[in-house]
């Protein structure tokens, strides 16, 4: 029902949407002009020195140092290694809360720029790469350049701003707790207590120059599952002595199919359901007793999520049952990040901010992805609004640029400045239009 609602709440947002005044925008966009070759240049430093998640130490001690030159109140070892500045405007207003996530993948990269990563560390056991594959050394230069503008501007806000830089946005290490759950959990949304958040992430694939958003649905709820099926072990001659967890398993990949195909009504969400690992035996001819199979399941809302997860349980136990065997199901098994729900009424409230810093013909309505973010568990505390900045060359073809998390994943420095203009000009905006 809310879906048919989408058109008329922007509809009357848009013909009653409040106005920054053109001076203060006007500022801000000669600010964000003028500071672009400093933001290029953190975001370089960054690229050159990647951490993972949970280690971001030397980032965020250059974040903290910066935000507190501005004279921002800092705090700093918030999930282990998350740095939160709170800028006090001089007017009475509300709490808008802006984030930035910081850490980088264990991905060697490829690209030939002359701040490439060389990057070593370990990582589960094995020596790896490392790689702002994903462009959160971008967010963090982009939300530095912010904070520097809104804290010149700081006897004119109308309320406070909280700058959240957060770590291991890809997920902790093995073993810890980390990101935007444990940044919730230590009550990063709290004293003072936050009314929005707004976020952005660059895409590889998006030219520069415009901004992608969406109401409501925008990314994936993502569990992992682990599945462990178990027979009985036998020699490979004789194979009617065992209880075959190999045949079992594969019986239960080709049923886990049916899920989205007959079970998901396809015409209002997407989702996925795959199996990624599959591990049993280690001899052509022995049966092996049991078959572990790791996968990925992803919903683009909380119904839909809690339906998958009950068919997986349901398939998984139940055709083992039928052979004979049984089926161990964890979902999820070590993460979970529930869906990035952009808050319709917000989204519509501040599309036109969106519009007249971009253009209206740059800011564009884009599908749902099944990919996830785990700003999700912000916007499970309070309405937020989650946009996608474009960091492809222009003219470029979205199905050859490298995507992210890939070594060749690259991004055109010339749109970070669009991206700090829009984070001013939404924080400004909302404040202002709460003052009325």
């Amino acid at each position: 029902m809310i879906k048919k609602l989408y058109p008329l709440i922007f509809s009357l947002f848009s013909i009653g949407a409040f106005a920054q005044t053109p001076a203060m925008r006007a500022a801000v966009s000669k600010k964000a002009d003028a500071m672009e070759k400093k933001v290029i240049a953190w975001r370089r430093d960054f690229h050159e020195h990647p951490e993972l998640g949970n280690h971001e130490v030397r980032t965020a001690d250059i974040v903290a140092k910066h935000l507190q030159s501005l004279g921002i109140e800092v705090k700093t070892g918030v999930a282990h290694t998350g740095v939160v500045g709170i800028l006090k405007g001089g007017k009475p207003g509300p709490v808008v809360a802006l984030r930035a996530d910081m850490d980088g993948l264990p991905v060697t990269e490829r690209v030939n720029i002359p701040f490439a990563s060389k990057v070593k560390t370990m990582y589960n056991g094995n020596e790896v790469g490392v790689m702002a594959a994903c462009g959160h050394d971008s967010h963090v230069a982009i939300l530095m350049g912010v904070a520097e503008i809104l804290a010149s501007m700081k006897a004119d806000l109308h309320g406070t701003v909280k700058f959240i830089f957060q770590p291991a946005e890809e997920g902790p290490p093995v073993g810890e707790d980390g990101g935007a759950e444990l940044m919730v959990k230590e009550g990063v949304l709290e004293n003072p207590k936050v009314d929005v958040i707004f976020g952005l992430h660059i895409n590889s694939q998006t030219e520069v120059g415009k901004i992608g958003y969406r109401p409501g649905g925008t990314m994936a709820a993502v569990n992992d599952m682990q599945i462990i099926v178990k027979g009985r072990s036998a020699h490979g001659a004789y194979p009617w002595s065992s209880i075959d967890p190999i045949v079992v398993s594969a019986q239960i990949i080709n049923n886990l199919q049916t899920i989205v195909s007959r079970n998901l009504d396809v015409t209002q969400n997407g989702a996925v359901v795959t199996i990624g690992a599959i591990n049993g035996g280690n001899r052509s001819n022995i049966i092996p007793e049991k078959v572990e199979m790791l996968g990925t399941l992803r919903a683009l809302s909380t119904a839909d999520e809690k339906m998958l997860i009950e068919r997986v349980k349901q398939i998984a136990t139940k055709t083992a049952e039928a052979n004979g065997a049984t089926a161990e199901v964890k979902i999820p098994y070590s993460n979970h990040y529930p869906v990035t729900y952009n808050d319709p009424a917000l989204t519509a409230k501040m599309l036109p901010t969106l519009q007249a810093t971009a253009g209206t013909e740059n800011v564009l309505l884009r599908p749902a992805a099944t990919g996830a973010e785990d700003f999700s568990f912000f916007e499970q505390k309070v309405p937020g609004l989650f946009f996608f900045l474009g960091g492809m060359p222009k003219g470029g073809d979205p199905l050859k640029a490298p995507s992210h998390h890939t070594p060749d994943f690259y991004i055109d420095e010339s749109g970070f400045t669009l991206g700090v203009k829009a984070m001013c000009n939404l924080t400004l905006e909302y404040m202002t239009s709460k003052t009325k």
